[in-house]
């Protein structure tokens, strides 16, 4: 079977989507399958992984840009017309047009997360419009039925590589956090939780992997507060850090289950209702602690450090659900998804 996936970033970028696209692409490839992916960028053509990678490039503003895409879509249709079924990965606008031209060829999308809260009428058609040309979908998380009016196919959360195992570890004295340095992943609530704890000890270490737009924002917040915390920025591979750390301060799946199967508390913030129901409608939601301010988020903080037989139940628990949720799991799910239709 010939595959190819749509996704408006690839390796080497780091995010979710990004590695859900290249580790699901990786397994099929070892299964036989060839997989192509066609992604924003510089016009390149490679192979990563056994995977087939073109790269549109890109020379206008993000107003025109999806008529560049499609102009360079219809250029290359042939990549399209020889492949068994095509997926999108939250980009489905960009087969709109293929949709009618390639009547026949199965179109399949995975929506991966939102854009904002709260979204806009314009997101929330364009997924309607994704969603009815296309053969069936799977939504990254069960909030997406309810913020977007999706009918999914399947629900998932991501899928992970296990770990060596890990011992909750009561003696380390860092706390990770993992994920970009913007508005969703609640990093100013982050620090403003570590510098109140910071006030009551001074033993404990914050190690920040990311980067984004309030990157500058944290590190001056960083320096006029004197926190014991270091932006290191992106980094390939976060589990070394994640077995130098005792918490784990992450709010988005893919970095929960990495977290989870790590045997780390995980402490999850949210500042909206959207964000609320993406962390409290998982299946994990019990297993992970989940406020919205950083008091609340203090409190739970000096509660775990003070009851590690609590701490170590939860982490088990998280443990436990986490193992399943493999990324060969989760090529399965296509797999079923695909040969449904």
């Amino acid at each position: 079977m010939k595959i190819l996936f749509l996704s408006r970033l690839f390796y080497p970028h780091i995010g979710g989507v990004e590695k859900h696209v290249m580790e699901v692409g990786k397994k099929l490839v070892k299964m036989g399958y060839k997989v192509t992916v066609i992604t924003e960028e510089n016009g390149k053509r490679e192979k990563v992984e056994g995977i087939e990678v073109y790269r549109i490039p890109l020379t206008t503003s993000e107003k025109f840009k999806k008529f560049q895409i499609w102009w360079w879509l219809w250029k290359n249709r042939n990549l399209i017309r020889q492949v068994d079924l095509v997926h999108a990965h939250d980009v489905g606008f960009w087969y709109f047009p293929f949709r009618f031209l390639f009547p026949k060829k199965p179109f399949y999308l995975t929506f991966h997360g939102y854009e904002q809260y709260p979204p806009t009428k314009r997101a929330i058609l364009i997924r309607k419009i994704s969603e009815k040309i296309s053969f069936a979908n799977i939504c990254v998380g069960d909030y997406i039925p309810k913020w977007y009016g999706t009918k999914a196919n399947c629900i998932t959360y991501g899928g992970v590589e296990m770990l060596p195992i890990l011992q909750t570890n009561t003696n380390n004295k860092n706390i990770l956090f993992i994920g970009r340095l913007d508005e969703q992943t609640g990093i100013m609530t982050y620090l403003q939780a570590f510098k109140k704890y910071q006030l009551l000890a001074t033993n404990y270490h914050l190690l920040i992997l990311g980067d984004g737009p309030l990157k500058r924002k944290a590190d001056n917040f960083i320096r006029n507060n004197k926190l014991e915390a270091k932006i290191l920025g992106f980094v390939a591979n976060p589990e070394k850090y994640l077995q130098e750390a005792r918490f784990a301060f992450v709010s988005r799946y893919l970095s929960i289950l990495e977290a989870m199967v790590g045997k780390r508390l995980v402490f999850a913030t949210y500042d909206n209702p959207l964000k609320e129901d993406y962390l409290k409608l998982s299946p994990f939601s019990k297993q992970i602690v989940i406020e919205d301010s950083p008091e609340a988020l203090y409190n739970k903080l000096v509660y775990y450090i003070q009851h590690p037989k609590e701490e170590k139940k939860k982490v088990e628990e998280a443990y436990n659900w986490a193992k399943e949720q493999t990324w060969e799991k989760m090529v399965n799910l296509y797999l079923k998804l695909w040969r449904a239709r």
